[in-house]
């Protein structure tokens, strides 16, 4: 089976876009690093209700609700080949459309759906919202704030220095999250500026998490150490995103960059 395929980067997360259907399998054969393309996941592009969409399979076959930084590489995609023109446009997602805008020298503007700090929609072992919450992971207490960008995310804010390269696969799998979190480790460094990392559901430790730029921005908002409707510079190992947060029940804004890297095509034994 052959298969053409673009590789995208958003802030060196990095995905490979195919416009046909893969089985999970193959999709996680062409993200290994050693004997395929390599890529945190792979990204099918396709068409849902007459709009684009993105289907996102993460690099160990999970299949996430959504990807923040995969969707700019997507929309940079539809630019690229022509799709869409210079207006805003929507990609079906399964957490629901976003409203996409190309803007000048690959930035691209994404109106994310709204966060919701839910319980029910997070899938959490509680029935109340998580906001600075102690919960106990392994042998150490951290104040988690779970937050819902259409996938689940736990963000702390707790200094815990090295020791989140072993919570944030623990936080990941954790029994308080039914269908498991993307850890956020966020630092404060300026009333808006976030440091941040992030241990990806299925991906582990990204260079950047759109999404988890997102939550954070929203965690630090609601827990009153950021303001609303004013950008939130969000500092990943990868580079900048842009995070804006309004009222309740509005969508986060992201902006950040995404690149074309090259174009082939893989032949697919499986």
């Amino acid at each position: 089976m052959r298969v053409s395929f673009s590789k995208y980067e958003g802030l060196g997360n990095d995905f490979i876009v195919v416009e046909q259907e893969l089985a999970t399998e193959r999709a996680v054969a062409v993200c290994d690093r050693h004997r395929g393309i390599g890529g945190d996941g792979v990204l099918i592009v396709g068409e849902r209700d007459g709009r684009p969409s993105m289907k996102v399979i993460n690099s160990d076959g999970s299949v996430p609700e959504m990807c923040g930084n995969g969707i700019r590489c997507v929309a940079v995609h539809l630019a690229r080949t022509g799709r869409i023109g210079e207006a805003a446009f929507e990609i079906a997602t399964d957490a629901g459309p976003h409203v996409c805008r190309v803007l000048e020298g690959g930035i691209v503007e994404v109106m994310m759906r709204h966060a919701s700090l839910d319980a029910g929609e997070l899938g959490l072992a509680s029935s109340r919202p998580l906001v600075d919450a102690p919960i106990e992971v392994g042998n150490t207490t951290v104040c988690l704030t779970a937050v819902s960008m259409g996938n689940p995310h736990a963000v702390t804010f707790d200094d815990v220095g090295e020791a989140r390269l072993s919570l944030g696969p623990k936080i990941e799998k954790h029994a308080m999250f039914a269908r498991g979190a993307n850890a956020g480790f966020a630092r404060i460094t300026a009333p808006r500026s976030i440091d941040l990392r992030v241990f990806e559901r299925g991906a582990g430790w990204t260079e950047a998490c759109g999404t988890g730029a997102c939550a954070a921005a929203v965690a630090a908002v609601e827990t009153g150490r950021a303001p609303r409707y004013q950008a939130i510079s969000v500092k990943l190992p990868g580079g900048l995103l842009s995070i804006t947060v309004g009222a309740p029940g509005e969508r986060v804004k992201m902006t950040g960059p995404a690149r074309h890297v090259f174009d082939g095509t893989v032949e697919l034994s499986l």
